[in-house]
């Protein structure tokens, strides 16, 4: 929702934002299903994940794709689009196309897809140094040590690029390697501490975590105020990182307390259902209903929105639930 009201033009909401809680919450949510499997069996299996990330990724996120040029085709969206980026986008290297060619080539409405080619280029890479992590029977406090340890390298890397070499902003915000540590954070919660395996429920927080959340909001405060260009393309990340790590705890551990009341309404929650989907599709509906609907611009959003998730319905029961009954019979016979 974060990123939809941003791209709707919202004021005040910043959608690169809502990106970054989107791969914080990747990362917690795939290591913690990593850390159960691997808690279970001893293990992980590396073909198990791959074929659960094939079912579940890869059928709306072409379909999708697919929808978008039929519509540009078909005179809906803008024409202009090239062959090459719809090669970067459907191939997942489209941020790096991005950052040499520019968004002038995409089809309307797929911008996001930068952030699916981040997130596929991680999970290349994470569960091969979580599976080894787990046969060197690395302690989850050590685990959580390397992953913080990786994120600071991370940082490291983004500054030198951003200070020593003077890159654009496209190129740290939207490129894998300058961005891997907003999961890297998620996954460092996921192994260590993690409200949902290391803790009990809990009805109230205490102190330490009111503290602790205070000083998460404190920190994502500072990192939408300060505007200095070289901080923003450099350091801000890693504070909304730090900042977004005691506030999932403390939503994530106390579900029936203020914000984490209000996430687990069966409305708010079938909303996150259909999170994929929705992500896929609003910008394309927002970019038809701009350019379709002599609307103003909130009677333009209200309506993208509606159709986006009428559409994202569609798929959930149509594609994703189909998607989601072959992921387990085929995962259910691999080793």
């Amino acid at each position: 929702m974060l990123v939809f009201l941003g791209h709707a033009g919202a004021p005040m909401i910043p959608a690169g934002f809502g990106v970054t809680v989107f791969f914080f919450l990747s990362g917690y949510l795939i290591t913690t299903l990593l850390r159960r499997e691997a808690e279970a069996n001893g293990k992980v299996s590396l073909k198990l994940f791959y074929l659960r990330r094939v079912f579940r990724i890869l059928p709306p996120f072409y379909l999708v794709l697919t929808f978008a040029l039929v519509l540009t085709l078909l005179g809906v969206l803008d024409r202009q689009f090239s062959t090459a980026a719809l090669v970067a986008q459907a191939l997942h290297y489209s941020n790096f196309y991005v950052i040499e060619h520019g968004w002038g080539g995409l089809l309307g409405g797929t911008g996001v897809y930068w952030s699916l080619a981040v997130e596929e280029h991680f999970y290349l890479v994470f569960p091969a140094i979580y599976a080894l992590m787990i046969k060197g029977q690395l302690h989850g406090r050590t685990q959580h040590a390397v992953l913080l340890g990786l994120c600071a390298l991370v940082l490291a890397w983004r500054s030198w690029l951003a200070f020593g070499q003077g890159v654009t902003w496209d190129r740290t915000y939207i490129g894998s390697d300058t961005r891997f540590d907003a999961m890297l954070f998620g996954c460092a919660l996921a192994v260590w501490g993690n409200p949902v395996l290391d803790f009990k429920q809990a009805d109230r927080p205490n102190v330490y975590e009111l503290v602790a959340a205070a000083g998460g909001v404190a920190l994502l405060l500072a990192s939408f105020l300060i505007r200095d260009l070289a901080f923003r393309v450099s350091i801000r990340y890693s504070l909304q990182g730090i900042a977004l790590y005691p506030l999932f705890f403390i939503t994530i551990r106390h579900p029936h307390w203020t914000v984490g009341r209000f996430l687990n309404l069966r409305p708010v929650r079938f909303v996150g259902t259909l999170s994929y989907s929705l992500y896929l599709l609003h910008q394309v509906m927002l970019y038809v209903t701009e350019r379709n609907v002599p609307l103003p611009n909130a009677a333009q959003a209200t309506l993208a929105f509606a159709l986006s998730f009428v559409l994202a319905v569609g798929m959930w029961r149509f594609v994703e639930k189909p998607s989601a009954k072959l992921r387990a019979r085929f995962s259910a016979g691999v080793a």
